[in-house]
């Protein structure tokens, strides 16, 4: 079925009972159009909503910062995705939402706002879990180097001081267990569930909004794969790898190019791979390290220059090399690149947590090497090299 074999009133219908709230803003900001679903949410009858403004909806919080923040990016990009906001339902009570909207143009004169909003108790629920989680490691890390300072001045006999070792690395490494298994649970349940509605609905509108369900579920489950690998690197025996022995390196390289090519299909992507003998490494660990490098390229480097990748052995020395085109990276941004959550100067509409490239970095310190950078008006290249064993 597509949108032609629908009758108006199934339109009207699908408009009406989406599962996700519809409302429509006029020239002078106002609500010309809500759906049901969203009436219900708020408790509110259509009636009362028309002629208010999406601001008067919100609660004192989020009247600040949608006057301060997204109004104003609405006006300057004409939409803006994933906004965060709550709600004021009649009893009272908050409704936490993501919002999308986007502008329609009828004249130079006349602009209409379309806003979809889809209800996110999950998700605060989960951010307020992450703040929990980094305030009690912060605490369980304080206590940590208090109960050492004491233990320290106190103890000198050996045995005792291993046994309390192994006690702070299970106590790590639980932290670790219980960070990956309370957030990638929920998220489960969301992609079984986005799964199941595919299966049921195939109209365009209901694709679409499964798609940037599905689509933010890959992001988070990226972010928190970001977040697992911090974690081991600061608490934990730091990230581990695997090397496979005798096996080509040009597939892995490849399917990295190949994935990212298909999610930016206006970048030219260059590959340049000159191995002359299998390279000892952990393919899975190289590819999230090639992925992050040569995602952080397209990103940062301009549109109009290709992406380059080499790859070769030289002096005994495996190296891979990605470069861009663009503007240099200042100095002062240099010397932090390979910081945790250090983004430096990014769009507005990039998103991420700024891990991609410290995690790159102990990934390469795992292998035995490192990476370096270099940035000009010619070129920035970052090259990964370490030692063929």
């Amino acid at each position: 079925m597509n949108s032609s074999d629908l009758s108006d009133g199934d339109l009207e219908d699908l408009y009406e009972n989406a599962p996700c709230g519809y409302l429509s803003l006029g020239p002078d900001g106002r609500i010309v159009r809500v759906n049901a679903t969203l009436c219900t949410w708020l408790g509110r009858s259509p009636d009362t909503l028309i002629g208010t403004r999406l601001r008067d909806l919100l609660n004192v919080a989020g009247r600040i910062f949608y006057e301060t923040h997204f109004a104003p990016l609405l006006r300057i990009q004409g939409f803006f995705e994933e906004v965060a906001l709550d709600l004021v339902k009649i009893d009272g009570g908050t409704l936490p939402v993501l919002a999308n909207a986007s502008e329609r143009k009828v004249s130079d004169d006349l602009v209409f706002t379309r806003v979809t909003l889809f209800r996110a108790p999950q998700r605060r629920r989960h951010e307020r879990e992450l703040v929990e989680l980094r305030n009690a490691e912060q605490e369980t890390r304080r206590r940590l180097e208090e109960l050492n300072a004491g233990l320290h001045t106190r103890i000198n006999d050996a045995a005792e001081l291993q046994v309390l070792s192994v006690r702070d690395a299970e106590l790590r490494e639980q932290f670790i267990a219980v960070l990956g298994h309370d957030l990638r649970n929920p998220l489960a349940g969301l992609a079984g569930g986005t799964n199941i509605l595919k299966q049921i609905h195939s109209d365009a509108k209901s694709v679409r909004v499964l798609r940037l369900m599905a689509e933010s579920i890959n992001r988070m489950n990226g972010l928190i794969d970001n977040l697992m690998d911090l974690a081991r690197g600061r608490l934990g025996s730091g990230i581990t790898i695997q090397r496979t022995s005798g096996v080509r390196l040009e597939p892995t390289l490849a399917q990295v190019v190949n994935e990212l090519r298909a999610g930016h299909p206006d970048r030219s992507i260059e590959m340049r791979l000159n191995l002359s003998q299998p390279v000892d490494v952990d393919h899975a660990r190289i590819a999230q390290m090639f992925s992050n490098l040569l995602g952080n390229a397209i990103t940062h480097g301009a549109e109009d220059r290709p992406v380059v990748v080499d790859a070769g052995i030289e002096n005994g020395q495996f190296q891979l090399s990605i470069a861009n085109g663009g503007e240099p990276i200042p100095q002062g941004a240099l010397n932090r690149l390979f910081q945790p959550f250090y983004r430096g100067e990014v769009r507005s509409n990039m998103q991420g947590l700024g891990l991609g490239l410290y995690i790159a970095s102990q990934i390469a310190l795992a292998h035995g090497g490192r990476i370096s950078v270099t940035s000009d008006t010619t070129e920035t290249k970052f090259t990964f090299s370490m030692p063929i064993i």
